[in-house]
């Protein structure tokens, strides 16, 4: 072989192994870009770039975990001191993370900062569990919550963001979750525009590079894993006018926020000065639910197991009881709360019923004005009972009495009155009011 053939040979071996490097290098699959501008005052779309197509929100996924915390603090579920309890499976999570080991607390204000500048992993795990008893079902929860304020097109797995396939959002979806922090949660939305927080020695920036920096940036949070790229929702009142920005996708953190700058300097001017009022709605609670009202009123020790079992002459009372009772803990209290109807492509587990009832023996949990009520505690009570009622199945009776229409909400499945009284009495130990009954 000639010199120079000899010389050919190795420039197309050392271009093979220059084409297989960059191959390499490159990821399985490329973050994609969306953006999408709204006009905080009236709802507007300023901007828009595939703001409809789904990906992965990453970090964004701890602004609903901080909705969720807000709604908690606001209806006195849990406060600002109380103590949230890190488990082996909270402890265990991937940086960023606090680093607090199993069996380790810190209060519920603590878990705030640290959600919004150090987007603390092991931080959004602990709160999970301490809301929904598992961060499985606080994803459930999560999810059912996005969707009752509009966001039809997220999936919540983890409360984190963490790597997950099936955890999906838009940019329109996660300008929806802005909006709501902003509207919904004033009294805490300046949590948002923490710049640093010192937490031990520590001291913990905010990822959100633009707070100082771009005039008028109050909030509100980053987000990255491989897969999304670098993602950012960003608030903006500036002179009267007022805009939530999202930015999804980008190759770095300078980039994406070069590119958030840009948006905001070009549709802010074009934000209107008259604010038309509220652009996503809170459920109003009927006074059917009575929730507010009648939890104000309710003892908040645990009930015994009877030793026989009892005769309830009164449905409505036993509503009472069952249905509203509140939480003496953090635990997600068991009112009736709507719940959406989740289409066939729906990723929301939904709580199978029966209208009509089942023989043997069953645990009722709640009897309430309306049959929506009833399947809202019962999806709500397999949440918070876990492996309880795992092999057991919801269903809801209607009951007539005095002229009153009610709605039981009971599980079946239990082979032998022991089986159900020992179900209720796991269910109490978790401040779920019920009791057992032969049909």
């Amino acid at each position: 072989m000639s010199f120079k053939v000899r010389q050919a040979v190795a420039r197309s071996f050392i271009a093979f192994l220059c084409a297989v490097a960059m191959l390499a290098a490159v990821p399985a699959q490329a973050a994609k870009y969306a953006g999408f501008v709204i006009d905080a005052n009236t709802g507007e779309t300023l901007y828009s770039d595939q703001a409809d197509e789904y990906r992965y929100p990453a970090s964004l996924t701890k602004m609903m975990t901080l909705y969720m915390i807000f709604e908690a603090l606001q209806a006195g579920r849990i406060k600002k001191d109380t103590r949230i309890t890190f488990s082996p499976h909270a402890a265990a999570q991937p940086p960023t993370k606090l680093g607090v080991r199993a069996g380790g607390s810190i209060t519920v204000e603590t878990a705030i900062y640290s959600l919004v500048t150090k987007s603390a992993n092991d931080a959004a795990a602990a709160v999970a569990e301490h809301l929904g008893g598992t961060e499985s079902g606080f994803a459930r929860m999560m999810t059912r919550k996005a969707h009752s304020l509009g966001m039809k097109h997220t999936t919540f797995r983890n409360a984190s963001g963490l790597p997950n396939s099936a955890q999906k959002t838009t940019a329109r979806d996660m300008a929806t979750l802005g909006l709501a922090l902003r509207e919904h949660f004033p009294q805490y939305y300046s949590y948002f525009s923490t710049r640093s927080y010192t937490f031990g020695k520590r001291r913990m920036g905010n990822h959100n590079k633009l707070l100082g920096r771009v005039k008028g940036v109050d909030g509100i949070k980053t987000g990255y894993i491989r897969a999304a790229g670098f993602n950012l929702v960003a608030s903006v009142k500036r002179d009267g006018r007022s805009i939530v920005a999202v930015v999804m996708g980008g190759k770095t953190g300078r980039s994406r926020d070069a590119h958030m700058a840009d948006l905001i300097q070009r549709t802010l001017p074009k934000a209107s000065r008259r604010d038309s009022g509220p652009l996503v709605a809170k459920r109003v609670i009927s006074p059917s639910n009575a929730v507010a009202v009648a939890a104000a009123n309710l003892p908040r020790r645990d009930i015994p197991t009877p030793a026989t079992r009892p005769q309830i002459a009164d449905d409505a009372a036993a509503s009472i009881q069952t249905a509203y009772a509140p939480q003496p803990d953090a635990r997600p209290a068991l009112q009736a709360i709507a719940a959406g109807t989740e289409d066939a492509q729906g990723s929301v587990d939904p709580v199978q019923t029966a209208s009509t009832d089942m023989k043997g023996w069953v645990v009722q949990v709640a009897s309430t004005p309306t049959k929506q009520d009833a399947l809202s505690v019962l999806e709500r009570t397999s949440e918070t009972a876990g492996p309880i009622l795992a092999n057991a199945s919801p269903f809801t009776v209607v009951f007539e009495k005095d002229g009153t229409t009610f709605h039981r909400a009971r599980y079946s499945g239990f082979e032998t009155k022991t089986a159900a009284w020992d179900a209720c009495s796991a269910l109490k130990k978790k401040k779920i009011a019920c009791y057992a009954v032969e049909q």
